[in-house]
């Protein structure tokens, strides 16, 4: 039997925040894959919490990650909205409390200053560009974005989604659903 659960691991996804002129984007792709089948094209796997004034996404386990989006929405009552300093408090809560290390997922997390991502080891990393990206897609969307980010006049919302057709056509993971979830940053 544990050979079976093995084979019919829960595979990755793409989830990509872009901050670019402006704005800062979410966007994910829908596909949730079991082993070498996939379940479902059109999966949400961005959310709005703080009262939408923060977006957050996520790859890995699915029942792992609603549960890091509630407890990063607790953090985020807790600390008045400051998304680091939930963020700080969430990743050491997941390092070690013992249930909560055992969650499987990676979170991004973006608002109107911070994008982070925000791991089950206790990381809070800022890139130095503005995007991130996660999942087994991640790499590609991540390096696509970057390069459209230096060499095109794109806005944030069209490099996340060519990001996102871009590493759909290169990870079996990944699909061409996409969501998008954006914030304006100039306020």
């Amino acid at each position: 039997m544990r050979d079976y659960m093995k084979k019919r691991e829960v595979r990755s996804t793409t989830v990509i925040a872009v901050r670019h002129q402006g704005r800062v984007v979410v966007a994910a792709d829908g596909q949730v894959t079991l082993g070498d089948t996939v379940m479902k094209h059109s999966a949400r796997k961005v959310r709005r919490l703080a009262g939408g004034t923060v977006l957050t996404g996520f790859a890995g386990a699915t029942a792992d990650a609603f549960t890091l989006f509630d407890k990063l929405e607790q953090k985020l009552e807790r600390h008045n909205k400051n998304l680091m300093r939930a963020a700080v408090d969430l990743a050491r809560d997941w390092r070690t409390d013992k249930i909560l290390r055992r969650l499987e997922a990676f979170l991004i997390a973006v608002d109107a200053r911070y994008s982070l991502l925000i791991t089950g080891t206790g990381d809070v990393i800022e890139p130095d560009d503005g995007i991130l990206a996660i999942g087994s897609g991640g790499p590609y969307a991540q390096a696509a974005a970057r390069a459209l980010a230096a060499h095109s006049s794109l806005d944030a919302e069209a490099i996340a989604r060519e990001a996102m057709r871009i590493a759909a056509s290169l990870c079996i993971y990944t699909n061409d659903t996409v969501a998008v979830e954006s914030l304006d940053t100039t306020s």
